[in-house]
């Protein structure tokens, strides 16, 4: 006998539709799976049978052949689990066949019959909206569902409770939605950018940075407060919007690193790996493909410390998302994609012993060193950092100051006002959140120059040998500055404040 039940299988950070066929037929006993299943996929069977028989029910001593349909794609999770067991309820005549055609059905099955929470529920609940029907989910992502309107979602807790409610013996009602959505109104305000002395200039950059969503790379002394100041600028970055909190959830669903209970990721994520970390943790990959770091700091802040210590190899797969805001992994089975719009922030020594340029401590490095120690970071992935600042040692004036500049709950204001006029200027296209992410077209109509400060660019560009890139970043970056002074139109001061947040990336090619 053959039954069919619907489920879900997560491609990137997407799930598309799989039709799970069980059929049953005599012979001697042998559970066959096709439809290109990874191990996880593979071991359901031992689980299915377990839970079954635990649950009070006869499994089936013939032969049961599975399939998931497509069978070009490959599947991998713990979620065709229930799916799994139902189906084979099904064709036995447990559950009647014309209970399954409405629902989509998700979850990993306990021993005891159990349902247990599995990763990429919310792409899943995505996916059954746009295919109109209801969704089956373990209690435990009750909530994790609920943010997506418009969609039935039931809860269970057991394989018995869903036989149950398909075959009429229990009714369920459908979870409550969740309420709108509401991002953490103040994140990350324990670490306060008043606590660090001095680097007046560095914060004004910063704050430059949240406001437009721009990359930055800080290159200072060892102790100038590098560290200090990128853990800080999550405290003035805006809150998530809802769309933004759906597609940084996503990632987190699927990964399994949703806390219990949480609907949606609340605050911007700051992710800060070691310098030891692999190319595929980093921009995502591996034998199963995964999202890497990039992706986890999606609509947040990726810090690099000592960015030179990374392998060359690593740095460079970061061109690509730093372009494009996603990655692309090449597999011989498919290339999932995966969102990689993040904020770097980088920070470095002017040389191995860190010294270099400091007036106080003399630098033991030769001019060869410092050129290799240089070269690790390259000329295309320099040009992709927006905003290059040197951070000095801070003087002793500084460090016993009484206070120590604008707080973060001050600066964060700012960043409110400049973001406000910019979700108004991009109000049509709704995938541009900040000036950094300006396609060409936007650039040319949200970037108009007077003669006078084009004059200072065309100058400006001439003198540091600057790139087509880098142009298209002084503009970028001046316009955040317009935006924090309230001005419509680009002024010179706009201009010259950005071409000096370039000047660096000609500094370290030297």
């Amino acid at each position: 006998m053959l039954a069919k039940v619907k489920s879900g299988a997560l491609k990137g950070v997407d799930a598309f539709l799989v039709e799970v066929e069980v059929d049953l037929a005599f012979g001697l006993p042998a559970f066959t799976t096709v439809g290109l299943p990874e191990a996880a996929v593979k071991e359901a069977k031992d689980r299915v049978r377990a839970a079954v028989k635990n649950s009070g029910y006869a499994f089936p001593g013939g032969r049961i052949t599975l399939n998931l349909a497509p069978a070009d794609v490959r599947k991998e999770g713990t979620g065709f689990d229930l799916p799994v067991a139902v189906a084979i309820l099904a064709a036995q005549g447990l559950v009647p066949p014309e209970s399954l055609e409405k629902y989509l059905i998700f979850g990993e099955l306990s021993l005891d019959g159990r349902l247990k929470p599995t990763r990429g529920v919310l792409s899943v609940a995505l996916a059954t909206r746009e295919l109109g029907l209801a969704l089956l989910i373990p209690r435990e992502h009750a909530r994790e569902a609920g943010v997506v309107a418009g969609l039935e979602v039931y809860a269970v807790e057991s394989l018995a409770q869903v036989v149950d409610f398909l075959t009429g013996r229990e009714v369920l009602t459908p979870a409550p939605p969740q309420p709108p959505f509401s991002a953490d109104p103040a994140p990350h305000l324990d670490l306060d950018f008043r606590e660090v002395r001095g680097q007046e200039a560095v914060k004004r950059a910063l704050l430059v940075a949240a406001a437009g969503g721009h990359n930055v790379l800080m290159v200072g002394p060892p102790g100038a407060g590098k560290t200090m100041l990128a853990q800080r600028l999550p405290a003035i970055l805006p809150p998530l919007s809802f769309e933004e909190a759906l597609e940084t959830s996503k990632v987190y669903s699927i990964m399994g690193l949703l806390p219990p209970g949480q609907a949606l990721v609340s605050r911007r994520p700051f992710r800060a790996p070691h310098h030891t970390i692999s190319d595929a943790g980093l921009i995502g990959g591996g034998s199963i493909p995964r999202p890497g770091v990039v992706s986890l700091a999606q609509h947040g802040v990726l810090f690099l410390d000592e960015l030179p210590e990374f392998k060359r190899s690593t740095l460079e797969v970061l061109r690509q998302p730093l372009e494009d805001g996603r990655v692309t992994v090449a597999r011989a089975a498919g290339s999932p994609t995966y969102p990689a719009r993040f904020m770097l922030v980088a920070a470095m020594n002017p040389c191995p012993c860190g010294y270099y340029g400091d007036a106080r401590r003399p630098c033991t490095c030769t001019p060869p060193l410092i050129a290799r120690y240089r070269a690790r970071i390259s000329g295309p992935l320099l040009d992709r950092l927006d905003l290059q600042v040197q951070v000095p040692a801070v003087r002793f004036q500084d460090l016993s100051a009484e206070t120590g500049g604008a707080d973060s709950a001050e600066l964060r204001e700012m960043v409110l006002g400049a973001r406000e006029l910019q979700r108004r200027r991009f109000a049509k296209s709704p995938r541009i959140f900040a000036n950094a992410q300006m396609t060409p077209r936007l650039l040319k109509e949200c970037c108009v120059l007077s003669p006078e400060a084009r004059r200072l660019l065309e100058a400006a560009m001439e003198r540091l040998a600057l790139s087509a890139r880098a142009y298209t970043r002084i503009l970028k970056i001046a316009r955040t500055i317009a935006d924090l002074d309230g001005e419509e139109n680009l002024a010179p001061h706009h201009v010259a404040e950005a071409i000096q947040y370039r000047t660096l990336d000609r500094t370290l090619a030297q």
